[in-house]
């Protein structure tokens, strides 16, 4: 069971980067073809964001504590910005709170860097870092699939999905205020 999940979070986050694409173009095109797909995540952004975060929770905790793979310390700093954001939706959520966003987007854009620096050093760039884990934890690369699709990467992606649906409801929420 455990090898069959290994194996297919990288095929979920490769499909995540198609879903990505195409809400991206949503989002874009929203004046003409997007309007309802945006009003529709708009609505359910708060409960969206909850389960990116805790989806993101659970990989991050999966390839560590059952799968066995050392977090190096970029890793660390990555989570440091991305498991609080699980409590801030969960509690956002039950609030109806959705100035969420704007705590999520700073925590994401934190993350996003180091999760882009990370992923430039294991597409082959030059680090700029010494690495401090363990026998040089932060250069293995545990999770390498379809030729980019890194830990890394996977974080770099539920740090978009966290800046789109940031985007998405700000949208939303000056559409609902303009129409009222």
């Amino acid at each position: 069971m455990i090898e069959a999940i290994r194996i297919t979070l990288p095929y979920l986050a490769l499909f995540s980067h198609f879903l990505f694409v195409v809400l991206f173009a949503t989002v874009v095109f929203r004046h003409s073809f997007g309007r309802s797909t945006v009003s529709l995540i708009g609505k359910r952004a708060l409960v969206l964001g909850f389960l990116i975060s805790l989806a993101a929770l659970a990989g991050s905790l999966f390839y560590s504590e059952i799968v066995g793979y050392e977090a190096c310390v970029l890793c660390w700093w990555q989570r440091v910005f991305l498991y609080p954001q699980l409590v801030l939706f969960a509690i956002a959520l039950w609030k109806n709170e959705r100035s969420v966003f704007a705590y999520s987007v700073v925590l994401s854009v934190f993350a996003g860097v180091i999760a882009a620096y990370q992923s430039y050093v294991y597409m082959g760039g030059a680090s700029l870092l010494p690495c401090t884990a363990a026998e040089g934890g932060c250069s293995k690369i545990y999770v390498k699939e379809f030729g980019y699709i890194t830990i890394p990467m996977m974080s770099l992606t539920v740090v978009l999905y966290y800046l789109l649906l940031a985007w998405i409801n700000r949208i939303y929420r000056n559409s609902s205020t303009s129409s009222l």
